[in-house]
Parts: C-alpha cells; structure tokens; sequence
C-alpha cells in the first residue's frame, strides 16, 4: 500500500523559510517521479515543483521559480520543498504525490497523494 506523509508545514512570516518534507512507502522510491502541489481556500489546486526519479529532472511553476528548491533522498524515501523568500499568496495546503514516468506539472498523472501540510504565510 501506498503511502505518502507530508510534514514541516507551519505558520511562518513573509521573507521567511520552511522545508516541507514527504516520507513514502510502499513500492520502489526511486522508481518514480514526485510533485508538490497546493491549494488555497477558494482555488483549484495548483502545481509547485516534480522531481524526476533520479533528481537529474527538475521543473517548477513559474511563480516559485527562484524561491522553492525540490530534492529528493531515494535512501530515505523522501522528497523535500525549500521554500524560501515565502510570500503571503503562498498560503495554501501542500499535498505531494507520486507518479510514473517523467515529472510533470499536470496533476491528472500523479496516481498517489497525501494527505497535506498546511502552510501559512503572514504578512
């Protein structure tokens, strides 16, 4: 069985830093590609950053390029979001999920999600 545990969200002052870590398990880690995602209270949920299967492969929405920084450690399981410079508009719930094939930023591909993390940013 699947399973992906997000972690390290929290509320955090404009200009501030949080690392957002995602613990999986189930199937082969390394196998697959990883994505954050977001969603705000009233908006669709939006892509943030994929990470493909070896981290050789990053791609990032336009509105965080620069800030937000995805790795992944195929040791432990884990995908991770830097998110640096946080701006209000970042609020939002963080959801991470997995996927075959390439990183991508359409959400319709990702088979597994989590449950998300809540960050907050105050201005």
């Amino acid at each position: 069985q699947v399973q992906l545990v997000e972690s390290g969200g929290g509320l955090v002052q404009a200009g501030g830093s949080l690392r957002l870590s995602c613990a999986a398990s189930g199937g082969t880690f390394r196998n697959y590609a990883l994505g954050w995602f977001r969603q705000a209270p009233g908006k669709e949920r939006e892509f943030v950053a994929a990470i493909n299967w070896s981290g050789g492969t990053t791609v990032y929405a336009d509105s965080v390029k620069g800030r937000f920084t995805i790795s992944r450690d195929n040791v432990k399981n884990t995908v991770y979001l830097q998110m640096n410079s946080l701006m209000t508009e970042d609020t939002a719930v963080y959801y991470c999920a997995r996927k075959s094939g390439a990183a991508s930023s359409r959400f319709r591909e990702y088979g597994y999600w989590g449950q998300g993390t809540q960050v907050t940013v105050s201005s």
